[in-house]
């Protein structure tokens, strides 16, 4: 049974043995740095390198489930990016527009 299942994932249409295997592999990286970059402080982040990881990560996230076939690996780390581009967004959006307020309000 293991051995179908693996031949079956081998001769897929987006198995091991196409691109539309190896480029979201080998995308998991940009998530995994911006993961890497959580201990980053929020100073040092980039509005539009974080809004454009956040932007791929949605847009192709919806285009990963209207193509044939569909790419469930293309989707998951395009989730990824999304979800880290946007943690990311909201961590600087909290440092450059809200962190002033609160410490006005914790000195008075």
């Amino acid at each position: 049974m293991a051995a179908s299942k693996l031949q079956a994932f081998w001769n897929h249409p987006a198995g091991p043995k196409t691109i539309h295997f190896w480029a979201p592999t080998f995308k998991w990286g940009i998530s995994i740095a911006n993961v890497a970059d959580f201990s980053k402080p929020p100073e040092k982040l980039s509005y539009p390198q974080q809004i454009a990881v956040a932007c791929t990560g949605i847009v192709w996230s919806r285009y990963s489930t209207v193509i044939i076939p569909k790419n469930w690996n293309l989707f998951s780390v395009n989730i990824a990016m999304a979800g880290t581009g946007l943690y990311q967004l909201s961590r600087k959006i909290r440092h450059d527009y809200f962190s002033d307020e609160e410490v006005a309000v914790a000195q008075e």
